[in-house]
């Protein structure tokens, strides 16, 4: 996810447990920090002051504020897929509906349980390398949404386009939205995001019997009598 990322954008992970340590309590505390007061009162001077560090001392690992940003982003992105993962033998047995209403019910949830998540993904991109961090994001979800699919025998062309990652970004616009008018999301939009997702896959869907199931679905030829 980071390659394509200016590396002022990008933290630079420690090795060592103690610097490992100090990390972590950087990243609980710029949580903290952007949940009591948003992305306008978050700052690296701020941060230093919460935790009775150095400036330097963050910057060691964060070089920049968007740093420590896309670290969160690339943190919930793991999270997040680590338990659309955990779902996929539940999932595998819906129908295509069933299972979409599912991820977006899911993704709903983990949404409204995170609100810095929420915050930093559908709140929008504050510059250039957030942008592209969070598209990279939905097209990581894409491409998790895309495994999901398979796995349940939904084959979906590989385009292009690439319509799981489009499928991802409707709903995520749906979210948005949301946010942006009632600062959660909402059922109506939730609603609305199921039918955008399967409204826009359905055409995609390939019906095909697989050719192992072809072949076995094929009639025997009538013995001659």
């Amino acid at each position: 996810m980071n390659d394509a990322l200016d590396p002022l954008a990008v933290a630079r992970q420690p090795t060592q447990q103690r610097a490992r340590d100090r990390f972590d309590r950087i990243l609980a505390e710029a949580e903290a920090l952007l949940l009591e007061a948003g992305l306008s009162g978050f700052s690296v001077p701020v941060l230093a002051e919460r935790l009775d560090y150095t400036r330097g001392s963050i910057y060691a690992y964060f070089p920049t504020p968007y740093a420590i940003l896309n670290e969160l982003v690339a943190r919930y992105l793991v999270e997040i897929e680590s338990q659309f993962r955990a779902r996929a033998d539940e999932l595998r047995g819906m129908t295509l509906r069933e299972a979409i209403a599912a991820v977006v019910d899911h993704s709903v949830s983990f949404y409204e349980a995170n609100p810095v998540a929420r915050l930093l993904i559908l709140g929008g991109a504050v510059t250039d390398d957030s942008f592209r961090a969070q598209e990279m994001t939905i097209k990581h979800l894409g491409d998790l949404g895309r495994a999901v699919w398979t796995q349940k025998g939904v084959r979906l062309p590989n385009g292009p386009p690439d319509v799981t990652t489009l499928s991802v970004d409707i709903a995520t616009a749906c979210f948005r939205r949301s946010f942006f008018e009632h600062g959660s999301i909402t059922p109506a939009y939730r609603d609305a995001a199921v039918a955008a997702m399967m409204n826009f896959l359905l055409p995609y869907v390939d019906t095909t019997p697989a050719p192992a199931v072809a072949a076995r679905t094929k009639s025997k030829p009538r013995r001659k009598t």
